[in-house]
């Protein structure tokens, strides 16, 4: 028998050296296996109510949802984790309630927050991770630290369509632009992950006031360093302010206590995998390519599309 899950986690949120207000928030919610955190932006401290509301809306979800877990498989009929659909499902959420205040309140209009937050499933000793934004989740296994996010910014979007660029172009694109970000787009798209997790792991959720100043080998180091959750988090924040501590700074430390000692995914019950089968093979076998035309009568441009055309101009056609 897999053993359950433990947890542990403590976390930190700092103004830093050169914001006037701190708009970073965590929230830790044992009893519902939920932790996040949030980097809000916008004027007039809407950016701080822009955090909390979506910290808020998403535990409400969790909160909401929880007796509906217990008669749910651990996976959909498509093999997807339940977990993950529903970490999916309690973003947008938030992301609906952040665009309806900003709506409403003209003093809260343009206001945002990137996320990063992860649930997880005792069951299947699996943690899901959403995120929107450049705010990131880092593992420390063994004595290796890996990022288990990718940043939904202005950087990563160009590099995915044009790895070729030279190093030179790609310096001269701005540092503080996402792409993604709660309260931006009614049709925000979320990046899903789900990952097992071995005792002994060690988990960082943080803004990019800290990701940004401090270095990969730096945050591994800390992150590794003693038993004290809420020491390493402090120290984590410590050294961003230490690098200057140009922006907010959030630092969520999690540790897995108790569960598997080795990363092993379990897989979809055989009932689901036979449903699948029997569906693939009632499927017609030919790839279906949407087309052009089809793209356009979907209005489905994404804001990384428009800021990518912008900059055509500075990034130019070759490297």
């Amino acid at each position: 028998m897999t053993p359950e899950l433990v947890l542990r986690a403590a976390g930190h949120t700092d103004v830093g050296r050169l914001r006037p207000s701190n708009e970073d928030t965590i929230l830790v919610s044992a009893d519902l296996g939920l932790y996040l955190v949030a980097d809000g932006a916008g004027g007039h401290r809407s950016g701080e109510v822009a955090s909390a509301l979506a910290s808020r809306s998403i535990r409400n979800y969790f909160g909401a949802t929880i007796k509906r877990t217990h008669d749910q498989p651990e996976f959909d009929r498509f093999g997807i984790p339940s977990g993950a659909r529903r970490l999916s499902a309690a973003i947008l959420k938030a992301n609906r309630d952040v665009m309806e205040i900003a709506k409403s309140q003209p003093k809260h209009r343009g206001m945002g927050t990137t996320v990063v937050a992860a649930c997880f499933s005792p069951r299947s000793g699996l943690m899901h991770v959403g995120h929107v934004g450049d705010s990131r989740c880092y593992r420390l296994r063994s004595g290796h630290l890996e990022l288990l996010t990718q940043d939904h910014s202005l950087l990563a979007d160009v590099l995915e369509q044009r790895p070729e660029l030279d190093d030179t172009v790609l310096a001269r694109l701005p540092k503080n632009v996402v792409t993604r970000a709660i309260g931006i787009d009614p049709l925000l798209r979320v990046s899903m992950r789900s990952y097992s997790v071995v005792a002994g792991d060690r988990y960082l959720l943080c803004s990019d006031g800290l990701s940004v100043p401090v270095p990969a080998q730096e945050i591994a180091l800390t992150l590794a360093a003693g038993s004290d959750l809420d020491a390493i988090s402090l120290g984590l924040i410590e050294l961003a302010n230490e690098a200057g501590g140009p922006d907010n700074i959030a630092a969520l430390v999690l540790e897995c206590t108790d569960g598997p000692d080795k990363d092993s995914v379990p897989p979809p019950p055989e009932e689901i995998v036979a449903m699948t089968r029997e569906a693939e093979a009632r499927a017609d076998p030919e790839l279906l390519i949407l087309g052009i035309e089809e793209l356009e009568a979907l209005d489905a441009d994404s804001a990384s599309d428009d800021l990518l055309r912008a900059l055509e101009g500075l990034v130019g056609r070759s490297s």
